[in-house]
């Protein structure tokens, strides 16, 4: 009778918390305290703090009482807890539970849409949604609740996961209550990230607009702060800068995009935290230097099937590597001193978290890490440690109740207590039943024994009978719900015979009724004798271990540098140098490379320690330049959104791991000018680099290096091949106009006073008024490049170089007036209507009129004969040998402005450097050596020497997971990838000992 007072007692406490005093009561009113001690636990404090044989107290959602000398309070319902552990709930920083988008009306992205649609007092475009408040949209979700739940989480970060600036998240604990009652903190951070989303507005459609937009929107929130009267009310803007003053969160996703994120962050004072992808060990020191906090997924990659020659051999390196060595970032993140928590985000299928975190624990990741990463970390971040995050007096009560260890892979989740309110998430196992029994089996004329082993994990026990005096095993079938139990097996070769007992759990001793294999009715009960010893079975893991290749290639795929390659001096001795200065051709000559730099040109030269090259027979020149190219960017290279995006920047978005840079320098190319597309008028700001295979996007920049800017005319910029979707200009006379209204808005802004509002596009044009930013403009027909250079000569700006300019040699003499020089291809023609007059001898006259001319690619095939493009032009107007080359080397030099620096061999001059196993012009020549700043990056016998370590690589991956499929690991279909096929066809072309140029 005692009990059930004490029961009822505990259910009157229980609905006293799911009372809201604000809410009529529909009924009686019904007022609990949720009052409970748990006691005999193993309890998990954080991290650092674990008691044992202790009591916790709880009353009304909250701790009010833990340690090994609690009293208990006599109105509090007691649970004991023995044998089992008690855990703080997990916390995850980025969910979007309970949190829905709002819609943006189903607009087709096929319509042209300048400015959003978005309506009210808000900002002008629609990815931006800094006013999106997550606890306005939240609504608790039952089912989602319990998934994450059972997972081990009681909180959440939750925001609406839709635009580039997301708005604030809301802090949220795991329960079925109200929405009110659940949520913790209303603003808990700000969100951001490199995906517009549902937006159907047009700008931005690249990754480089999108950071523009970003970064323009942080100087526009600034401007705002100043109440402009031009602007009146911005909502968004407002937004915007309230949000400042919460902890700023910018999903990133990718290592590079994380750079990428600080870099914006660096710029206005802000300290992102990154919620990272998978990849982010590859870059492990890059990834430090930020001092950002890290929101780390464990979405691991699932191996490939390919158990399929054809299959496996599409698959690249870097991806079967990339599989192997994912689960090791929490790890790495951890030796690296690196702060970071948890997520489940991304995980297609929740129950793979709690595997994955156990692989992550496998491969290095300490637990006392992994705990405090899923806890405090979390919670110290957003400011919520004083509710959430450890068992502390006062704090919430959000707790998990295991059968031991949690992170162990036989441990049982038993319960989730969220505000204090219970939640099972399996009541089996709640008592360990596994040990060694004696089972007494009777039936009207015998009895039989036998000595049964309960064992597997508390939640899903086994059981394995062995009859007296024999030593033939029998596994039992045992099904146990709760206090029932039924064990059923055969004894015999006909299955249909079963023995089949049903009956209770009473403690240590187990009993009831049933049948046996005659089907005669019999009563038994089992004693337990002693406690079941667990054996652990490590012989898969090790297996898997000692298979583990850890190393880190940069870049991470095919041709990468397990040790990066290092600056040395070098002495090559006895070559044919092709200076492109006025000494010509040097034959049997040497030179000498130090700190490189370009130290001594001559015969017989000492170089005390430099490591000696033997260019006997070989041809040394300087490295070819590609002055027009699109290779190693990220997230599109048009910005195609608008006539005018002065404002994106292609050194946003390098992407230093382009297979492209690697397959150039086997083609002799040191560096290249990376442009923005020529889909409008006035493109994107463009960034020349330097080839440095393996070394980080900034590592690739050209230093101190005149900035450029793409321009387009024709065909291209008025959507001569396509749908223009309204946006202007649609023909040639749009194009000038465009022209004339940027240039003479930069006028009238860089007239404006103090306090303007600083506009990235327009500063762009003032730099080229300034002469600090120089145009290069991509061009075909005659008519148009006069037209420019009218519109440049009318506006008082200059263009510096004209792109492609396949009529080039009807406006040389145009262009030698105005100091323009001109990069062209050696002998495209006919492949669209506004080249039909172009002819193979345009550079050779454009050279004799006495341009500065340049032989460019445009294409990333073509960039690695470049050498050969421009010696059609000895064939094509009968330029000379060195003159010839120089189109490709210190010609594209003089028109970047870097030709102190590059472009030919002299001394002081930078060691970008080519060693020739040919004449450079010939068709038979190809880099043997090639070097920028007197660093190896290409050579082709390490080449050979790689591709065979990639083989033996490749294959040990594929049998490794060909032997997880066996085992049972999920897979997915092998897919190709660009970087495979591009391995692949460099395998072919040196199969004859050649590099495909």
């Amino acid at each position: 009778m005692k009990h059930v007072k004490l029961l009822l007692l505990c259910c009157c406490i229980s609905l006293l918390a799911m009372a809201q005093e604000t809410f009529p009561v529909n009924g009686v009113t019904d007022t609990r305290l949720n009052y409970y001690a748990f006691t005999n636990a193993t309890i998990v404090k954080d991290a650092q703090t674990t008691l044992t044989n202790a009591t916790m107290v709880i009353k009304q959602g909250k701790i009010m009482a833990i340690g090994t000398s609690v009293a208990i309070p006599k109105e509090a319902v007691v649970i004991d807890c023995k044998g089992k552990f008690i855990y703080p709930s997990f916390i995850d920083l980025f969910s979007d539970y309970g949190v829905k988008p709002a819609d943006n009306g189903g607009e087709d992205n096929f319509r042209f849409q300048n400015i959003s649609n978005t309506k009210g007092a808000f900002g002008w475009n629609q990815a931006l949604k800094p006013e999106t408040d997550a606890f306005r949209l939240f609504n608790t979700n039952k089912d989602k609740a319990k998934e994450l739940r059972t997972i081990g989480f009681g909180t959440v970060l939750t925001h609406a996961q839709d635009g580039l600036a997301r708005g604030t998240g809301t802090v949220v604990t795991l329960g079925s209550d109200k929405e009110n009652l659940e949520m913790v903190k209303e603003k808990a951070a700000a969100f951001y990230s490199f995906d517009k989303g549902s937006s159907t507005q047009d700008y931005p459609n690249s990754l480089m607009g999108e950071i523009a937009l970003l970064r323009q929107t942080y100087l526009d929130a600034q401007w705002y702060k100043t109440k402009p009267a031009a602007e009146g009310t911005n909502l968004s803007l407002a937004a915007w800068n309230d949000n400042q003053n919460l902890p700023q969160i910018f999903e990133a996703n990718d290592k590079w995009n994380d750079l990428r994120a600080v870099k914006i962050a660096n710029e206005f004072g802000v300290q992102y935290i990154i919620k990272a992808g998978q990849n982010e060990y590859q870059r492990i020191d890059d990834i430090k230097a930020t001092k950002a906090f890290y929101i780390v997924p464990l979405n691991f990659p699932l191996a490939m099937d390919v158990e399929d020659a054809n299959d496996a051999r599409m698959v690249s390196l870097g991806n079967m590597k990339h599989w192997e060595m994912a689960p090791l970032q929490p790890a790495m993140f951890e030796k690296a001193g690196i702060n970071f928590s948890l997520t489940a985000a991304g995980l297609k299928n929740t129950d793979d978290f709690l595997a994955n975190l156990r692989k992550a624990i496998e491969n290095g990741l300490s637990e006392s890490k992994a705990l405090e990463s899923l806890t405090k970390a979390p919670a110290t971040t957003i400011g919520i440690y004083d509710k959430v995050g450890s068992l502390e007096n006062g704090k919430l009560a959000n707790f998990i109740i295991t059968s031991g260890p949690v992170f162990k892979e036989k441990t049982t989740f038993f319960q989730n207590w969220v505000q204090g309110k219970k939640y099972i998430i399996t009541e089996n196992g709640w008592n360990d039943i596994r040990g060694n029994y004696s089972l007494l089996i009777k039936d009207k004329n015998s009895t039989q024994t036998f000595s049964i082993e309960v064992k597997g994990s508390t939640a899903k026990p086994t059981a394995t009978l062995l009859p007296a005096g024999d030593t033939t095993k029998t596994d039992i079938n045992l099904s146990v719900s709760g206090k029932m139990v039924k064990l059923t097996w055969s004894t015999s070769a006909d299955s249909s015979k079963l023995n089949s007992l049903t009956g209770i759990i009473a403690d240590k001793q187990w009993m009831g009724n049933g049948y046996n294999s005659t089907g005669n009715l019999v009563s038994w009960n089992m004693q337990y004798n002693s406690a079941y010893i667990e054996k652990p079975d490590t012989t898969k893991k090790a297996a898997n271990k000692a298979t583990l290749n850890a190393t880190v290639i940069y870049p991470f795929m095919g041709y990468g540098w397990s040790e990066s390659p290092k600056q040395q001096d070098l002495l090559i001795k006895n070559t044919t140098v092709w200076t492109n200065e006025q000494d010509g051709i040097l034959a049997n000559t040497d030179v000498l490379i130090k700190n490189g730099k370009i130290a001594a040109i001559g015969k017989n030269l000492n170089g005390a320690n430099a490591t000696v090259i033997d260019g006997s027979g070989k041809y040394l020149t300087a490295g070819i330049i590609d002055e027009h190219s699109h290779i190693a960017a990220d997230g599109g290279i048009n910005e195609c959104s608008q006539s005018v995006t002065a404002e994106v920047r292609i050194a946003d978005v390098l992407n230093p791991e382009d297979i492209q840079i690697y397959r150039q320098l086997a083609g002799g190319v040191t560096s290249a000018h990376i442009l923005h597309g020529s889909c409008n008028t006035i493109g994107g700001q463009t960034q020349l680099i330097k080839l440095r295979w393996g070394r980080s996007a900034e590592e690739l920049k050209f230093a101190n290096w005149d900035g450029f800017i793409k321009f387009a005319l024709g065909e291209n910029v008025k959507r001569s091949y396509g749908n223009s979707n309204n946006r202007f200009p649609d023909s040639r006379m749009g194009v000038e106009q465009v022209l004339k209204d940027a240039f003479t808005r930069a006028k009238d802004y860089m007239a404006e006073g103090p306090g303007k509002r600083r506009d990235l596009e327009l500063d762009a044009l003032a730099e080229i008024f300034n002469q600090k930013r120089f145009i290069t403009c991509h061009s075909y027909v005659q008519s148009e490049i006069n037209m420019l250079m009218h519109v440049a000569d009318t506006m008082g700006f200059k263009v510096n170089t004209f792109t492609h300019i396949l009529e080039g040699y009807k406006v040389a003499d145009g262009m030698k007036q105005r100091g323009i020089a001109a990069s062209t291809f050696s002998d495209w023609y006919n492949y669209k209507n506004e080249v039909v007059d172009a002819i193979a001898y345009n550079a050779a006259i454009m050279q004799k009129e006495g341009l500065t001319v340049a032989i460019n690619s445009d294409d990333a095939e073509m960039a690695r004969h470049l050498n050969q493009e421009a010696a059609k032009t000895v064939k094509y107007g009968n330029v000379s040998e060195t003159e010839a080359f120089k189109m490709c080397t210190l010609n594209p030099a003089i028109m970047l402005h870097v030709a102190d620096r590059v472009g030919s061999i002299k001394t002081g001059k930078d060691a970008d450097l080519v060693l020739w196993t040919d004449n450079p012009l010939s068709i038979y020549a190809h880099p043997e050596k090639t070097m920028v700043d007197g660093i190896v990056y290409f050579d082709a016998a390490k080449d050979a020497a790689m591709r065979i370590q990639m083989a033996v690589e490749r294959n040990r991956l594929i049998q490794k997971m060909i032997a997880a499929k066996k085992e049972g690991a999920a897979t997915k279909p092998a897919t190709a990838s660009f970087d495979v096929i591009n391995e692949c066809e460099l395998d072919r072309a040196i199969s004859n000992n050649r590099i495909n140029q």
